[in-house]
């Protein structure tokens, strides 16, 4: 029986609280007209412009009518920049390519260079001289 004291005493404490807080004007958020008003004002200048501007806009370039020179030139000029960016971006790939292919040159060699010495070792019977010093032209 006790549990069910405490249980309906804690369910009229919530509604109590949620009357009392529902009453009250909080400060984060406001419940006048007022305010609402003023932010809907706010949104309107944001999204719309007067109409002597809107025309202005519209007489500027329509979609067939020819660019004008300026913007024919800003193009050209981020066309360019684009282009010289990508020829560096290619150029530094490809000399990271060719510096990875001469290493990899280089340790094949030394690698083939040290086994062909270790089988002229392992082959050598002590008879001859050794291959430095067995060469015709010396």
């Amino acid at each position: 029986m006790n549990w069910k004291q405490i249980l309906v005493l804690s369910c009229l404490a919530t509604f109590v609280l949620l009357v009392v807080l529902q009453e009250s004007d909080s400060a984060a958020v406001g419940t006048g007209k007022a305010a609402g008003e003023k932010d809907k004002e706010s949104v309107k200048k944001k999204i719309f412009i007067q109409e002597s501007d809107a025309s202005n806009f519209f007489k500027k370039r329509g979609k067939r009518a020819t660019k004008s020179r300026a913007e024919l030139n800003a193009e050209t000029r981020q066309m360019l920049i684009a282009d010289e960016q990508r020829r560096e971006y290619f150029d530094e790939q490809r000399n990271e390519f060719e510096n990875f292919v001469k290493e990899e040159r280089k340790e094949q060699q030394e690698r083939s260079r040290e086994q062909i010495e270790q089988w002229r070792q392992y082959h050598y019977d002590g008879l001859y001289p050794s291959y430095m010093y067995n060469r015709h032209y010396i």
